[in-house]
């Protein structure tokens, strides 16, 4: 592996002059030049975090996600990785298996491993959160929540909830069952599910029950195994995909046939949900879009330059074979 040494012993200058070029210090066209052409044919790559200790400018961007086998941060960090890397910045992830607590934590130890900005994939937003957050002193911006005076970039949740609830209501169901998840969280829990509610309160003589369930897919499968067997409802909403696809395998097992015993979706538009049998009608969030804005905009506040305070993304409905019409 080539290294600054190396750089200087073939440049024939002394190691600080490599240093200063890789930093975009001052030195002489002439010796530039010779630097350029050395770390191109060595395909020298500099190591930016133990360049980033040194600087008091860092080009770490820290993460903080909430479940490492979460679908939807997975596909923004996959945008968000691409987009830092093409600006020269690296990404550091932490994960909190949906702690607040650790959340929190979380925000002042990448501050103290002087991070350049954060990334925040947050369950909740407490005031512990926003005092965190001022107390860094570094730019935050929040991914799928929002909490006023912080910068966020969200989906449209209750627009999301209400295409599902009046597509479900256009196929003539009236007999619904929502599985829902904390309240507590703001994105999914409460705006997500007023756009459903709003829009089955819309028909007349609908009936929906709700029904708390896990985010994660194995807990959420055997809570859904005790609830199926007594299940009345013609339409089962579920808050996430992945609660559908728990749905799904437990009607499997208890051989409730779907859509024929009910109608199912979801929302994430997760890529699974194409390959299921049947697969499941959902929403489609733009989650590589999410990461491109949360690049571009956190390197703008790096910058000292103006962004929104809120971005809002819009959402596809994806019809499959889950649904049908009731009669």
């Amino acid at each position: 592996m080539v290294t600054i040494n190396d750089i200087a012993k073939q440049a024939g200058v002394a190691k600080s002059t490599v240093s200063r070029y890789l930093n975009g210090g001052s030195v002489s066209q002439k010796t530039k030049e010779k630097l350029g052409l050395i770390v191109a044919e060595t395909g020298y790559i500099p190591n930016t975090f133990a360049q980033s200790l040194k600087a008091k400018k860092t080009a770490i961007i820290g993460t903080i996600i909430p479940r490492l086998d979460s679908y939807s941060a997975n596909e923004v960090l996959i945008s968000i990785d691409e987009g830092l890397r093409k600006k020269n910045f690296q990404l550091l992830i932490t994960n909190t298996n949906q702690n607040s607590e650790r959340e929190i934590e979380s925000i002042y130890s990448l501050a103290s491993q002087k991070v350049a900005g954060i990334l925040l994939f947050a369950t909740v937003i407490t005031e512990a959160h926003k005092k965190a957050i001022a107390d860094v002193g570094i730019p935050v911006i929040l991914l799928g929540q929002q909490a006023e005076d912080l910068y966020s970039i969200v989906h449209d949740e209750y627009d999301a909830g209400f295409k599902i609830g009046k597509y479900a209501t256009h196929l003539g169901h009236k007999n619904f069952l929502y599985l829902n998840v904390f309240e507590a969280d703001v994105a999914v829990g409460q705006l997500r599910k007023k756009g459903v509610l709003d829009a089955l309160k819309e028909t007349k003589d609908s009936t929906v029950k709700m029904i708390e369930i896990s985010f994660t897919f194995e807990k959420a499968y055997q809570q859904v195994l005790e609830v199926l067997p007594s299940v009345k409802a013609s339409y089962i909403i579920c808050a996430t995909d992945n609660i559908a696809l728990a749905v799904l395998k437990a009607a499997h097992q208890l051989k409730l046939e779907i859509p024929d015993v009910f109608s199912l979706s979801g929302f994430g538009g997760y890529q699974i949900t194409t390959v299921v049998s049947p697969t499941i009608t959902t929403v489609k969030y733009a989650y590589q879009e999410l990461g491109q804005i949360a690049v571009k905009n956190l390197l703008l506040l790096l910058e000292g330059s103006t962004i929104p305070k809120k971005t809002v993304l819009k959402n596809k409905l994806i019809k499959n074979e889950s649904t049908k019409k009731w009669n």
